[in-house]
């Protein structure tokens, strides 16, 4: 049995105090341990939310992670300097980080092996453009960004990994994948692996990203092979991003 995952990525939107209070407000209102949470605040913050959230169920990630161990890499955060401060998760190849910084399906890949090296989980995020939905080609998209980790790394790591399906046309946007947009994606993500290791296919969490809401959680958790959610900008806010855990409950 697949336990649900909800992670909130706050990407550059955030201060020292907002960050205190967000993390202060997760912590005293976190209703029940029935799913996993986690939070990624930008780097600078790691060391101190990492504190905070000592003692709590309430696991850490990072929003990126470096393609090597070590070096002259001026401006990289290595996996194992997550390590370091109890990272759980790092995200990987979300498309932000494609679009904006030229993030490629072989730097994806080795970002996402420097994470399992460290034995941090990576969360994978692939996901179609607008046109590429419209074009008809978001199965082929989405087989080709998935296919290039799994060349790379191996189906066996797999097994220590997180996959986030975002349609780009909805991050950020208000718009939403309808629940039965989002479902058949996943279902044809978890058969894309079922293909390479059945087991692996069937208890890997697969997340669904792209402007989340409490209004439409519990719609998109209800569907099969949705596991949960990468959430952004409701993530910022404890009340919502709580409403969005909570909605595994109903």
């Amino acid at each position: 049995m697949r336990r649900n995952l909800v992670v909130g990525n706050w990407k550059m939107k955030i201060n020292q105090q907002s960050a205190q209070k967000l993390v202060d407000g997760l912590i005293d209102g976190l209703p029940s341990e029935d799913a996993d949470i986690a939070v990624c605040p930008p780097y600078l913050y790691i060391p101190e939310v990492s504190q905070r959230l000592a003692n709590t169920t309430i696991g850490l990630g990072a929003q990126n992670v470096a393609t090597h161990v070590e070096g002259a890499y001026t401006g990289e955060i290595a996996a194992v300097m997550l390590k370091d401060f109890n990272c759980k998760y790092a995200i990987v190849g979300h498309s932000e980080r494609r679009a904006n910084y030229a993030d490629t399906s072989q730097t994806v890949a080795q970002r996402f092996q420097q994470a399992i090296d460290a034995d941090i989980i990576p969360v994978l995020a692939i996901g179609e453009l607008l046109e590429e939905r419209e074009d008809g080609t978001t199965f082929d998209v989405v087989e080709k960004q998935l296919n290039a980790v799994i060349d790379f790394s191996g189906i066996e790591n797999f097994k220590k990994a997180v996959i986030a399906y975002e349609p780009v046309w909805a991050i950020g946007t208000g718009l939403t994948a309808s629940a039965e947009q989002a479902q058949e994606v996943h279902l044809f993500i978890r058969q894309l692996l079922a293909e390479k290791n059945q087991q692996i296919a069937e208890n890997i969490q697969i997340l669904y990203g792209g402007s989340v809401k409490p209004q439409n959680a519990v719609a998109l958790f209800a569907m099969p092979d949705i596991d949960g959610a990468l959430v952004g900008g409701d993530s910022l806010s404890a009340d919502s991003f709580l409403k969005i855990y909570s909605s595994f409950q109903k």
